[in-house]
């Protein structure tokens, strides 16, 4: 996300204007391609936990799922019904851990994955009403004043710390792929962005090719056999369908439980708030009116509506607004909302195309282990940015931080090998899920110990933060 906001009259389109039809479908190309990454590394993240990491067809099925619900959530945000920002709605990394904490339940240890799946259907939708009523009855602009940076740093930077096990030992399963990608992506993230506008905009993509062709050619020329962790083959490509359009409730009927709802609620707080933020980021940008509470409310509650979507479509995931969309509106200075809405016409396009989803489905794992170190770590570096605005010479809040990162990451250590087993077993789902959840752990300790130490605005950061944000 830009802190810095371009003037409105150095915008070539601002946020009414509609560019040339030819400039509007690249435009939106490009905004397609600056969400791609993100988005399909979720559904590649959750295969092992779902019990799916050996079915490629069904991980293709919910790589077009997850494009299909993303389009239909910017389009009714660009709405009316939304807060008519050009901002792009996607999958969450804020998801993942309750996602991941609910499939690893006892109780659904041996079970199919589309029970795991409908299981975690059942909190994205539960928690998706939540949100709604949060947006439209306005109350989340009251609630908003109770999060602040102290709240918010643990809650977003666990989301990325939590998730080491799928980096480096994923990576590792071919340390020359996987730190082929690493350095690709350092390189052209870092080192090339200012040489050509490509590399500031599609870094991922760009790596993540260029691995890619390297262990295709090696897998062609016989160097990795096809039990080589880095073997590339398009087999898969064959089995799955030109055309499959994802429809409600595919996967079955939504299982609800309070365990997996309130683990999976940790998530939408993390995602309410970033999106909010997001919001004063893309009105600046693209020459919009600065959002007031009610543009805000509406906001959040259409972002509900898109998780009910993704809810009720199975993408294992929900819906927020993407900061890598409002970066690209700074870097070409187009805010034109007609451009949005074209880049999500695309993501559904796409998402309908069953082949589309299965060639991601060849990447070999080395690759998506090294796009993870680096992905997951800069979002660890997001959550700890808010501290900026925070005086950390308080011991006041040095222990609040402390505390909440800590046990954020120990805690679900000691659920992972003692889970607690007690009747009645929906108050032991609960514990387990919550306690399992790094971020759930830190946003609940952060947020009641900041609300209840006595502290100033001053020195928990809200005067700072709340100036930044307009």
């Amino acid at each position: 996300m830009s802190e810095s906001a371009s003037p409105k009259n150095a915008l070539i389109y601002g946020v009414d204007d509609t560019p040339p039809w030819g400039q509007t479908l690249g435009l939106g190309l490009q905004h397609y391609l600056t969400m791609f990454g993100s988005t399909v590394a979720i559904p590649l993240i959750l295969a092992k936990p779902l019990g799916i990491a050996d079915a490629p067809q069904s991980i293709a099925l919910l790589i077009g799922t997850i494009f299909v619900a993303s389009g239909l959530a910017t389009l009714l945000q660009t709405s009316r019904l939304g807060n008519r920002l050009p901002i792009v709605q996607g999958g969450t990394f804020s998801f993942l851990s309750p996602a991941i904490a609910i499939c690893s339940l006892p109780s659904l240890a041996q079970q199919p994955w589309q029970l795991r799946m409908r299981h975690v259907q059942g909190a994205v939708i539960s928690g998706s009403a939540v949100e709604i009523l949060l947006g439209y009855s306005g109350l989340v602009g009251r609630l908003v004043r109770l999060i602040g940076p102290i709240s918010i740093a643990p809650t977003i930077a666990l989301i990325g710390l939590s998730l080491f096990k799928v980096g480096a030992p994923v990576a590792g399963k071919h340390w020359g792929i996987g730190a082929l990608t690493i350095s690709l992506i350092i390189v052209c993230s870092q080192l090339l962005r200012r040489v050509h506008r490509a590399f500031e905009l599609f870094p991922i993509v760009l790596s993540i090719g260029g691995a890619w062709l390297v262990a295709a050619l090696l897998s062609a020329l016989g160097v990795f056999g096809a039990d080589h962790p880095a073997y590339t083959s398009l087999s898969n490509l064959k089995a799955t369908p030109w055309v499959r359009l994802p429809y409600p409730l595919q996967w079955g009927m939504p299982v609800f439980s309070v365990a997996a709802t309130t683990a999976m609620l940790a998530g939408y707080l993390a995602s309410m708030v970033e999106s909010i933020g997001d919001y004063y980021a893309c009105a600046r940008l693209s020459g919009a009116p600065l959002p007031t509470r009610r543009t805000i409310n509406r906001g959040i509650g259409t972002e509900g509506i898109g998780c009910l979507i993704a809810g009720l479509l199975g993408t294992g995931n929900g819906t927020t607004s993407y900061s890598e969309n409002i970066g690209a509106i700074g870097l070409t200075r187009v805010g034109s909302r007609r451009v949005v809405q074209v880049g999500a016409l695309l993501m559904i396009a796409l998402g309908t195309v069953g082949k589309f989803g299965a060639v991601f489905t060849t990447i070999p794992q080395p690759i998506v282990g090294g796009m993870y170190c680096a992905m997951f770590g800069i979002i660890a570096a997001v959550g700890l940015s808010n501290l900026q605005y925070v005086d950390l010479n308080s011991p006041r809040n040095l222990f609040i931080l402390g505390f909440a990162f800590f046990m954020g990451l120990s805690l679900p250590q000691y659920f992972a090998t003692n889970p607690l087993r007690f009747e009645p077993q929906w108050a032991a789902d609960l514990l387990n899920t919550l306690g399992s959840t790094g971020m759930a752990v830190g946003a609940l300790i952060s947020m009641v110990l900041d609300n209840v130490i006595p502290g100033s605005a001053s020195e928990r950061g809200h005067d700072a933060w709340h100036a930044a944000e307009r």
